[in-house]
């Protein structure tokens, strides 16, 4: 089939469709029928519908709509042949039959952020019931729409694996009976901090890969940045999930000057600046300025995200290197580490440091992290140990370090650079 064969247009439209409207169409479903295994078969099959008879009908006016409605019919008439839910059908005729009375309004449902079945979703796929694998898994399949072949591929794991974590997990949220809905009181906020956690944790692997050939992996920055935005919408009033999309939306500005043509990692400082992405800048110094704002008028100290956003936030008001506040920097670094201490933020903050107040202020602080046991098989942290033995002319220590952190990354990529860093310490610039 030729691209410009109209079939073929037509499936590609489709795909883009399935890739924007399955979470609501799962999430309506899955509010209908309880069982979020039996909503994504459902929608599956209003899928195949459509690569059955888009091609000759055309695309529809509202083709979400059209699904909804055709996963509905399929609903409806799996309920009919389950005598066990005969009561249950009688309970959701009323409603079925309503809404089969108009298009969805999806832009109402995004404003109801107490009713809407995508919010749902978002939790449940987050459910604190399933292993931190499970839920971002489930969340880039039920959220994100990939494919379990594109899930594997991400995470570099075989299909059947991520396959496996998938049925597992639904069939753990079913036998559980977990609830469909949107928690309250305390336990918002603690399910709210997990949901934002796998966002997170998307897109830092997208945007500095743990493992494999590549450094980057866009489309995981690409699917967290959409889901952060998502639910930016769906809870407004919560700082930290704005301080979260500001983070993602000025760290992903860099992503084109982060990389050689041929994929190689280029550094921060040695990034060109005018390749950074301005339109990602401003939205992201914009939701920044609201969610210190919201933090603001709730007296809430500024959270973890938004503490981290504004650090990135230093970065793209530099319009050179030299030019970046590293002092302040430090001590947003500081705020940070009281808030929520850790010895990954005690090591940027060292970084921090070195930049403002010299490397061996920087290396001072580094020493200290040497033994902690967390940071056994970190490979940032001889990596940045080595980074500042360069800078005091400490080239056969740095080479050292720069060898042990290549032996600690599993990212090809990473690897070559800090082996190319190591090889470098043996022909140290000379000094002024």
């Amino acid at each position: 089939m030729s691209a410009t064969d109209p079939h073929h247009a037509t499936h590609r439209t489709i795909e883009a469709v399935w890739r924007i409207e399955s979470p609501r169409l799962i999430a309506g479903l899955t509010r209908l029928v309880r069982d979020i295994a039996r909503a994504e078969d459902l929608a599956q099959d209003a899928l195949v519908a459509a690569l059955e008879q888009w091609p000759q009908s055309g695309i529809p006016d509202n083709p979400g709509a059209w699904l909804m409605t055709t996963a509905k019919h399929r609903a409806i008439d799996h309920l009919r042949r389950n005598t066990r839910l005969e009561t249950k059908l009688a309970e959701l005729a009323p409603e079925i039959a309503e809404k089969e009375q108009a298009v969805p309004d999806y832009v109402t449902a995004i404003d109801d952020n107490v009713g809407d079945d995508l919010l749902r979703l978002v939790f449940i796929s987050c459910h604190p019931i399933l292993s931190l694998e499970a839920q971002l898994a489930l969340t880039l399949r039920m959220l994100g729409g990939l494919t379990t072949d594109e899930i594997a591929r991400a995470f570099l794991v075989p299909e059947p694996t991520i396959a496996q974590r998938i049925v597992r997990a639904k069939r753990t949220l079913t036998e559980s009976r977990v609830p469909f809905e949107v928690p309250r009181g305390p336990e918002l906020g603690a399910r709210l901090s997990s949901v934002l956690k796998v966002i997170y944790l998307l897109f830092n692997e997208g945007y500095s890969a743990t493992a494999g050939e590549d450094w980057l992996r866009p489309t995981l920055c690409e699917e967290a940045l959409r889901l952060g935005r998502i639910l930016a919408n769906l809870v407004p009033n919560e700082p930290e999930v704005h301080g979260l999309v500001a983070l993602m939306e000025i760290q992903a500005s860099r992503s084109k000057a982060r990389t050689t043509p041929t994929g190689e990692p280029i550094l921060l400082l040695d990034q060109n600046r005018a390749h950074w992405d301005q339109l990602l800048i401003h939205r992201g110094l914009a939701a920044l300025q609201h969610a210190e704002q919201l933090s603001d008028n709730q007296h809430r100290n500024p959270g973890s995200y938004t503490l981290q956003a504004a650090i990135a936030a230093c970065h793209a008001r530099a319009v050179t290197p030299e030019a970046t506040d590293w002092s302040r920097i430090a001590t947003l670094y500081e705020t940070l580490t009281r808030r929520t201490p850790s010895p990954i933020i005690e090591l940027n903050r060292a970084v921090a440091i070195s930049m403002a107040q010299g490397p061996q202020a920087g290396l001072d602080i580094v020493d200290t992290l040497t033994n902690e046991p967390s940071l056994k098989n970190y490979h940032l942290l001889p990596s940045v140990r080595g980074d500042l033995l360069t800078k005091l002319n400490r080239h056969n220590e740095a080479r050292l370090e720069f060898t042990r952190a290549a032996t600690l990354t599993r990212n090809t990529r990473e690897r070559d650079l800090l082996l190319q860093r190591a090889k470098d310490c043996d022909q140290p610039l000379p000094t002024e």
